[in-house]
């Protein structure tokens, strides 16, 4: 249920822990149902999307100051474009677990 991407200086581990998602629900004032289908509806708000990265960095082990100092340097004022897949990412994590790629097999013949 965790999600490892780059985001603005360096690789990251985001994670949606269930004192999280309390913390977005209650900034949010939606429950977690309604603000994964606000999102992937693209129905969001702005603050959504930072929201959902910070406390991902939070959840992700990433201390709160960290966090806020990440998403203030690297988030605000930047693309949406960039934003929303990273949050989306993160909130996928979440909702249907961490699906890790297969290791390929090569084929001696």
């Amino acid at each position: 249920m965790k999600h490892k991407a780059f985001f603005g200086d360096g690789e990251y581990t985001f994670a949606l822990t269930d004192s999280m998602i309390a913390e977005l629900e209650r900034l949010a004032e939606l429950g977690i149902g309604a603000f994964y289908l606000r999102a992937v509806n693209m129905q969001f708000n702005l603050a959504d999307l930072i929201e959902v990265i910070r406390l991902g960095l939070i959840g992700g082990g990433t201390a709160p100051e960290r966090a806020a100092q990440l998403v203030d340097t690297y988030a605000r004022n930047q693309a949406i474009d960039d934003l929303y897949p990273l949050a989306l990412n993160i909130l996928d994590a979440r909702w249907g677990g961490a699906v890790e790629a297969e290791p390929q097999s090569e084929d001696a013949a």
